[in-house]
């Protein structure tokens, strides 16, 4: 374990991570998210992705399932090593949180079958999966062409044709930097991401790895997609697109209605309303 990518992570979460990471903002968030009609987490459960903390994680979002449906994906340090991988650690501890109602349109892959639908009312939840291992320093994504396959079909299905497509994906769909920085830490197929999107009038994609608050817009052909990402849960920082909280989205048939971000006041711990920063350079 000492001489395997857990060496560069562990060092990183104790100079950095653990740092800034506080178990009563989660708490707080948390008990804060119930209040939505569903919870959705798109990844970095996990630090390291030990056993224990899977098992904490699971705990956790047990408890907010008793009163909101939650669906959560895996993110790069969910699937961390080949290793958890191949024990498909999060299927075995999420799987739960991942029943899809269009199952036979799912593929296999380590981290569970995917695409994952869930049709609730004006939304159609499309789960994905970006996360598998990587060597050290290197926290790049990709979808594989198995599942971008089964998401085009996903997209075409008359159930989710007739709402709006809610789609959960870990690495960011729109990156602007060289080619060299998205292999590093990005989306590898990212552009082949954008072409499934194309035939949408509407929809919503929501991200996690940058670990903002941020949101842009898409443009179809047909229409424009709202892409927003979301803070981690328990993050202490003076900035408010970075700190603690969680995003609410308003969803209909036309599409996106509203999306508010919601940020953790330290005095209070409570939620109070914040601005989603808005990016300029979404194509």
């Amino acid at each position: 374990m000492l001489f395997n990518k857990r060496l560069t992570g562990f060092a990183n979460f104790i100079w950095r991570r653990g740092r800034v990471h506080r178990r009563k903002y989660l708490q707080a968030v948390l008990t804060a998210a119930t209040e939505a009609d569903h919870v959705v987490v798109t990844g970095d459960i996990t630090n390291l992705a030990f056993e224990s903390e899977f098992k904490e994680a699971r705990n956790l979002l047990n408890e907010i399932a008793r009163t909101v449906e939650v669906t959560v994906i895996p993110g790069n340090h969910d699937i961390y090593l080949p290793r958890v991988q191949r024990d498909r650690s999060f299927p075995r501890h999420f799987g739960p949180f991942l029943q899809s109602d269009l199952p036979d349109l799912g593929v296999d892959l380590p981290a569970g079958r995917y695409p994952c639908v869930k049709l609730r009312g004006p939304a159609a939840i499309i789960a994905l999966s970006s996360a598998v291992p990587r060597p050290p320093f290197i926290a790049a994504g990709y979808l594989g062409s198995a599942q971008l396959e089964a998401f085009t079909k996903v997209l075409l299905h008359p159930e989710v044709k007739s709402r709006t497509p809610v789609i959960l994906i870990h690495h960011p769909p729109v990156d602007t930097r060289c080619r060299l920085a998205r292999l590093r830490d990005g989306l590898v197929d990212g552009e082949s991401f954008r072409a499934a999107l194309s035939p949408l009038a509407r929809g919503l994609v929501l991200f996690g790895h940058l670990h903002v608050r941020v949101r842009c817009v898409l443009r179809t052909p047909w229409g424009t997609i709202d892409l927003i990402g979301a803070s981690g849960a328990a993050l202490d920082h003076p900035d408010n697109s970075i700190r603690a909280g969680f995003n609410l989205y308003h969803v209909n048939h036309r599409g996106l209605a509203k999306a508010e971000g919601f940020v953790l006041d330290e005095s209070t711990m409570s939620l109070c309303r914040t601005t989603i920063t808005e990016l300029e350079n979404c194509r």
